[in-house]
């Protein structure tokens, strides 16, 4: 008896050793899982749908992922959007990065004005919220006659649809700096501007990244609405001419594309963010 005594509690960690490597796992692998839920039940769906008939309009996912190939890589259809998918990649993500920078470097001092001027804030402020309602879409016509047709206009307006989440965002970081901050800061010696770099900006950088995401998202969201100026490459005006040739493969496949590349950008930012706010407990990306 005192031999099993002995034995039994070192034979229970083995047993309970392959319960905690299977919820090791479990657990890594849990957001992966769980991500991919729900794109699997709409591809269900879809799957059901064409091929019950439900709709006549909407090609089934094999057909749409065998274009998808094609316009990667081409050899199928051999069209003229065949192994076409890199250039209008680039050229989108050309006016979508370039329109966001440009949105971001006017939009952040601007909102660090109004945040933190109150003269500044009473001059600006009522303009801009009065500008903000006006949908890009309502832009798209004096955008084409301040611009001409072409790239210019997809990138004015790319930039217009990521200017206003930067700007609100960096706003209201700013203007939510407790002010107890302040006379901590001045406690220890740091005092006037020094107090901007010190305290302001490392208070005001978790809303100063949600807007970068927020804007890097809307400019994906606009570059349809950007290319449909006349550009001869993008994956707007990819949508654009499967729309006017009825080609709803092409068309499914450019909103594909475009929903990767703004999960992927989105991801980027929130890998800086992360990086950078590292110190915050309050920044979870």
């Amino acid at each position: 008896m005192a031999i099993v005594e002995t034995a039994s509690p070192a034979a229970a960690p083995a047993a309970v050793a392959p319960r905690s490597g299977a919820n090791s796992t479990w657990k890594r692998f849990k957001p992966t899982v769980l991500a991919l839920i729900v794109p699997l039940l709409l591809l269900a769906f879809w799957q059901v749908a064409t091929t019950q008939q439900w709709t006549r309009l909407i090609p089934t996912p094999y057909q749409v992922a065998e274009y998808m190939v094609d316009f990667a890589a081409g050899g199928i259809y051999d069209d003229a959007y065949s192994a076409t998918l890199t250039t209008h990649l680039l050229a989108s993500m050309s006016r979508v990065y370039g329109g966001f920078a440009l949105a971001a470097l006017f939009a952040l001092p601007i909102g660090v004005l109004i945040g933190r001027v109150p003269t500044a804030r009473m001059l600006l402020d009522p303009f801009l919220q009065v500008m903000r309602p006006i949908p890009v879409t309502a832009w798209l016509p004096l955008s084409m006659i301040l611009f001409g047709l072409g790239a210019k206009s997809a990138f004015a307006l790319v930039c217009l649809g990521a200017f206003y989440p930067i700007l609100l965002n960096t706003i209201f970081g700013v203007r939510s700096v407790d002010p107890k901050l302040f006379e901590a800061a001045s406690m220890l010696g740091c005092r006037g501007n020094a107090q901007f770099y010190k305290v302001v900006l490392p208070a005001a950088a978790p809303s100063i990244f949600t807007g970068l995401r927020l804007g890097l998202g809307l400019a994906w969201f606009v570059i349809v609405v950007g290319e449909m100026t006349g550009v001869p490459q993008g994956l707007g005006a990819v949508i654009m001419d499967g729309r006017t040739l009825s080609r709803t493969e092409l068309v499914i496949c450019g909103m594909i594309v475009i929903g990767l590349a703004g999960y992927i950008s989105d991801r980027v930012v929130v890998t800086i963010g992360n990086y950078l706010l590292r110190w915050s407990p309050n920044h979870h990306g």
